[in-house]
Formats: structure tokens, C-alpha cells, sequence
């Protein structure tokens, strides 16, 4: 086994220290969801924590690590008997993105249920992280019905398997620690909420900083065993301290000022639900506990606010996690008293936590984040992207108009992409269309067709009893129907035609609203523009429908209407995209008024490109932006060579009078 990388080596990063060491002390915190950039030691610091954490007392030769003080009555293991255990170190168990739910929570021997009555359960992942730590990597990349079993069982303790009216619990309670890069996409609030704290961590920009964080790295390369022993006796200390915190822990008082400028804080920000109030409650316990205190102080609660908050205030998946540090305060002073602080001037009293480099000082937040969230749209006179573009002057970027709940646009047939809530596709989970029989292990019976097989065939078996005799050629999985995400490629003219504000405004309003709907249903996005005389990739093909948000903001318009230009480019992505993920089917959504201007026959060249998507099967859709009184039809007749539907801004909307076809159906139709 690989020596971890000391706690206590890693270099600056306050938050995410802190964040880990108060679910350490307290796990009923919640977890915390660690968001950041790659390379900014997230995972170094989880699995250093496991070297930190107090070994545990099992049962011998229990698999769900059953404390032998209070054994779980419900143990598949069990029952077992109150008594002296063996100790262990505590597990980090590592989730991957791409595990199965068997593997998660465990998985039933269906056969051996149904023939011998037999609950014969092999434990998953859930059972092996029980007194431990459930580190998921890449966590906002889970799979949706993955992570709402994970976060189910974190806030009840227990994980539930059932197959077909045969039920398993056990307990698991463990330590929940999520890592992600928000630029690969974001969580769903519901989900990020689940999370008890959020830090946010980036690469520090100190020089000084950055020199000892490579020192201390190429040390450990090169000796990993002499540099942990270098820190050993650092990591001794804070192991001891978070041992007697968690002994500390239930002597804190949280005196009723403390808790009225928590609820006063929480109401302040509009945080939805209680859970907020709850999270924060146990984090200034946490930290007073992990100060050396029995009394939660005004500094706890700030410190839990910045903590426990800046993830819930968000109300569009475009908007930034943050918090008005200056709001903060003022709450905070307008609701103090003097059971929050009995002693003001005294050491910590009433001010920030002191800050220091050391794990034994509760480091302060740097930076907090304004109030105001990240808009996804711009400010009117914005100077970016100004300049002169190839094909003529640069009109400056136009504010988004107000976005709206899109029509259903889905792509026809059946796929078999990952998981989402686009187009039909053959899932794991979802409603039951058929069975056929098990290539490999049966992960969903098909009772009735199972009983069916084996029916005829009783006799033969000499059935004696009641019971009825299954044997492995009779068991038949079901096929289930559910959505699939897809990849979403807008194109999207940014040429002069379409650069009167108000015309540019309402586009980038339906661009902002269609992304909204690829957030929601697990879409991938990617964006292209094209003007003056040639089409840029403005955003790979990502899961970060925010980071697409972000370059619709300053997109530059002006110059001549390359719609050729934007569709061969947007042929060239697909083609690449088909190559790394060729179970994602893509969706073209055009975004123009189909004037086609510049080169030679541009009409003709966008005609012939046109097709190219065509004669391959792509589903498309042109979203005509032509207003005014004198329509040409233009983008009708580019829909037609695309074999897609055309539709105006006003028939996008999903409350539109105007009927909207939900499969986007062309010409021609790819088989299912």
C-alpha cells in the first residue's frame, strides 16, 4: 500500500482543511463538497484524511463494520451479540464515476432468492465505507440515479437494496466527501444541497507559495515514507486534537443567541428549507468544539455561515455559489446578545477566527464572493470583444433577453447515451418494455417472464412442493425505457443581419433559455458562431452549460453571414464528438435568419452544406430569427436541406399557442 500524502504537508488551501477536519470531528455535519479547479491537491487532501481519522472497533467477521458496543439488530451479518471488537483503521472508499448501483449498494442473488428463499446479499460500496469516508471523485459526472441512492443513504444511515419484494438494509454512516471541477459541469441545486458544507479552492498565486508546494511535492516523490515520517509527529497532534474535539463535542452549548443569529442569518439570505439552520447548527457546535470551547461563540456562527451558505443561495445553475460577507456581519451584529459572547474582548472574541497557516488555527475564508450572483447575461455597453471583425465593423455585445421554459425538443428513435432527460433511449432504469435473457449478471429480473420460463418445466424438475424450481436458463432481465442526455451544438449567426439590439437581444434570450433546458435534462453543449467570414468554435462540446452561459455573454456581432462557414464546422465537431463518445447522439440547433451572404453562391454553398448533416441523419432544428415586415423564408429553406423543422423565436416557447413537434423528425429518419 502507498504511503498517503501527509495532512499536515499540504500548503495553504485553509478552507479545504477546515472543511474536512469539522466533518471529521462531527460527521452529522453532512459532508462537504469540495469545488475547484484540477490540480488544486482536492484529492490529496481526502485521502490524506484518512490517515487522521480514529481507528474504529468492529465486530469480527462482520462485512458492515457493526460496532460491537451497539451491533446494528438489522445486520445481515447478525444478530450479534454486545462485546469486545477489533479495532481497524478507519476505510476511505472510493466511488467511481462510472460504477454500477449494484456496485454501490450491494446486489442480491436473485436466483437463490427465488428457488431457496435464501437472502443471499454481497455488500457494495455503501457497506465498505460504514464508520469510514465515501470519497467520490468527479462527483457533478455521476450519474443521476447513482447519486440520489448515495445521498439518500447518507442522510438515513442506512442503504436499502430491494429486488423484486426481497429487501436488504444495513446501516451506513460515513464521512461524505464530494470533489469537482465546475468547468465539467455543475450539480443540481437539490443535490448541492444535500452536501453540509461547500469550500471553493484554487491555485494559490503567491510565488512564495507555489515554490513550497513543488518543494514539498518532489520531496515526497522521491521518499514517500521518509517525508511522512518527517510529518509524523505533526499528523500526531492533529489526529490527538480531532480525538479530543469529537470527545468535546457533545459538552458544547448552543445557547439560544447563537442559535437566533443562525435562523436570522438563513432567513436573511432566503436559503430554502430548514436544513441550512440544521448544517449550521452542527458546524458552530463542530467549531467551538474543535477551538477547545463548550460555548458557541458569534465567531463559530460566522464562520458556519461561509461555510454552510454560499452553495444554497444559488437560484439558476448559471449563477456563482458566494456570499456578501458585509451583509453577513450586519445580521450577525443586529442579532447579537450576550449569551453569543460572554466575553467580547477576550481571546477570538466577536471578530473573524484568526488565521494562520497551521491546521490547528481555524483558517478564515479567503475572499468572499459579492452578493449579487454571476448573471448570465451581460451589461449593456460591455467593452468586450471590441475591435473589427474580418468582414466588417463589431457591434458591441447585447444584453440576453429574459429567458423562458422551452418547448421539448428530443431526438427521434432509440438511444443508448448516458443517462439524461432528453430523448428516449434503452436505460437501466426507467419503465419495463420487455426481457430477453442475461448476457452476463442479472442486475433486473423480469419476474413474470422469469416464472413463465420455468413454468413448463416443474414436472421434469420434479416440483414436490410449493416452491417453484428455477434454475439459470430461466431467469430473463428486463429491458427498460427511460432518456438519455445528448449533446446539444448550437450554431448561431452573429453576423450584421442579426445585430439590430433588439433582434440580437431576443436571441441570445432563446440561446440562454435552450441552455437552461440542456442543464436540466444532463445535456452536453457546445457553441459556434459564425460572421464576417469564417466560424469560430466559441465552446468544446462540455457538461459546463454555464461556462457556454458565460461566452454567450460577450458574443460580438457585425460582418457579412458565413451560414456555410457554421455548418461545415459544425460537421467537423460532430465528427470528432462521434469518435470519443459514439453512444451520445447529437441535436443541431441553428440559430439564424438563413441570409446567407459573402463568397461565391453562398446560398448554394449553405444548401450543400446542409445536407452534409442530412445524409448523415443528424436531428436538427432552425430557430428562424427573421422579424420585420418583408420575410424572405430563408431559414424555412435552410431548415428543408437540413431535413429539420424550422420554428420562429415565439413558437420556441413552451407556452406558445404555436404547436412545436416534439421529435424532431426530417426527411430522412434513421433507424431506431
Amino acid at each position: 500500500m502507498s504511503t498517503p500524502y501527509p495532512f499536515t504537508a499540504i500548503v495553504g488551501q485553509d478552507d479545504l482543511r477546515l472543511g474536512l477536519l469539522l466533518n471529521a470531528v462531527s460527521p452529522t455535519v453532512g459532508g462537504v463538497l469540495v469545488r475547484g479547479e484540477k490540480g488544486t491537491a482536492k484529492s490529496t487532501a481526502v485521502r490524506a484524511l484518512a490517515a487522521l481519522m480514529p481507528e474504529v472497533s468492529v465486530v469480527s467477521g462482520c462485512r458492515f463494520s457493526c460496532d460491537p458496543a451497539s451491533p446494528d439488530p438489522a445486520c445481515p451479518d447478525g444478530p450479534h451479540e454486545p462485546g469486545s471488537g477489533v479495532s481497524r483503521a478507519a476505510r476511505t472508499v472510493e466511488l467511481p464515476v462510472g460504477a454500477s448501483e449494484d456496485r454501490l449498494v450491494g446486489a442480491l442473488d436473485i436466483e437463490r432468492a427465488l428457488a431457496e428463499g435464501v437472502k443471499a446479499f454481497e455488500p457494495g460500496l455503501l457497506a465498505d465505507a460504514h464508520r469510514g469516508i465515501l470519497y467520490v471523485d468527479e462527483v457533478n459526472l455521476l450519474h443521476d440515479h447513482l447519486v440520489d441512492l448515495l445521498l439518500d443513504a447518507a442522510a438515513m444511515g442506512a442503504s436499502y437494496v430491494e429486488r423484486e419484494g426481497v429487501s436488504v438494509r444495513h446501516a451506513a454512516r460515513f464521512l461524505l466527501v464530494g470533489t469537482m471541477n465546475p468547468e465539467e459541469g455543475e450539480l443540481r441545486p437539490q443535490l448541492l444541497d444535500r452536501f453540509g458544507l461547500t469550500v471553493e479552492v484554487a491555485a494559490s498565486r503567491e510565488t512564495d507559495q507555489r515554490v513550497e508546494v513543488v518543494r514539498r511535492r518532489l520531496a515526497y516523490e522521491d521518499d514517500p515514507a521518509g517525508f511522512a515520517a518527517a510529518w509524523a509527529d505533526e499528523e500526531g497532534a492533529l489526529r490527538a486534537r480531532i480525538v479530543a474535539a469529537r470527545a468535546l463535542l457533545p459538552r458544547v452549548r448552543l445557547g439560544d443567541g447563537a442559535l437566533r443569529q443562525i435562523a436570522a442569518t438563513c432567513a436573511a439570505f432566503e436559503v430554502d428549507g430548514m436544513r441550512a439552520d440544521i448544517v449550521m447548527a452542527r458546524t458552530a457546535t463542530a467549531l467551538a468544539a474543535w477551538a477547545g470551547r463548550t460555548e458557541v461563540l458569534a465567531e463559530d456562527v460566522r464562520q458556519a455561515a461561509l461555510l454552510a451558505l454560499p452553495h444554497r443561495r444559488r437560484r439558476s445553475p448559471f449563477d456563482a455559489p458566494g456570499l456578501d460577507e458585509d451583509k453577513l456581519d450586519d445580521t450577525l451584529e443586529r442579532n447579537s446578545g450576550e449569551d453569543d459572547d460572554p466575553d467580547p474582548d477576550g481571546p477570538g472574541g466577536g471578530g473573524r477566527p484568526p488565521q494562520g497557516d497551521g491546521p490547528d488555527t481555524p483558517p478564515r475564508p479567503e475572499g468572499g464572493a459579492d452578493d449579487t450572483p454571476a448573471q448570465s447575461v451581460p451589461e449593456q455597453g460591455t467593452e468586450q470583444g471590441q475591435g473589427q471583425s474580418s468582414g466588417g465593423g463589431e457591434q458591441q455585445p447585447v444584453q440576453a433577453g429574459e429567458p423562458f421554459r422551452t418547448k421539448m425538443l428530443s431526438v427521434p428513435g432509440l438511444g443508448e447515451g448516458a443517462a439524461g432527460r432528453r430523448s428516449r433511449a434503452r436505460t437501466e432504469h426507467g419503465r419495463t418494455t420487455g426481457a430477453l435473457r442475461p448476457q452476463g449478471a442479472l442486475t433486473k429480473l423480469h419476474l413474470a417472464a422469469t416464472v413463465q420460463a420455468a413454468a413448463p418445466h416443474q414436472r421434469a424438475r420434479g416440483r414436490s412442493g410449493p416452491g417453484l424450481v428455477v434454475r439459470r436458463d430461466d431467469l430473463r432481465q428486463a429491458t427498460r425505457e427511460g432518456r438519455e442526455g445528448n449533446l446539444v451544438l448550437f450554431v448561431v449567426d452573429a453576423s450584421g443581419s442579426m445585430a439590430a439590439r433588439q433582434r440580437m437581444s431576443a436571441v441570445k434570450g432563446a440561446v440562454l433559455s435552450l441552455l437552461l433546458d440542456a442543464y436540466q435534462r444532463r445535456d452536453k453543449v457546445g457553441l459556434i458562431t459564425f460572421r464576417g467570414k469564417d466560424a469560430d468554435v466559441v465552446l468544446e462540446p462540455t457538461s459546463s452549460v454555464d461556462a457556454a452561459a458565460a461566452r454567450l455573454e460577450s458574443l460580438p456581432t457585425g460582418g457579412r453571414t458565413p451560414v456555410a462557414a457554421g455548418l461545415l464546422k459544425a460537421h467537423q465537431v460532430l465528427r470528432v464528438e462521434r469518435l470519443r463518445d459514439p453512444s451520445r447522439r447529437p441535436l443541431l440547433v441553428v440559430v439564424t435568419d438563413g441570409r446567407a451572404t459573402g463568397g461565391p453562391e453562398p446560398v448554394a454553398l449553405a444548401s450543400r452544406a446542409a445536407r452534409l448533416h442530412e445524409a448523415e441523419g443528424i436531428a436538427s432544428i432552425v430557430v428562424d430569427c427573421e422579424s420585420g415586415p418583408v420575410r424572405l423564408g430563408l431559414a424555412g429553406t435552410l431548415a428543408r436541406d437540413l431535413g429539420a423543422a424550422a420554428v420562429t423565436l415565439d413558437e420556441l416557447r413552451a407556452d406558445s399557442i404555436a404547436g412545436l413537434v416534439k421529435d424532431i423528425r426530417g426527411t430522412h429518419r434513421r433507424a431506431a
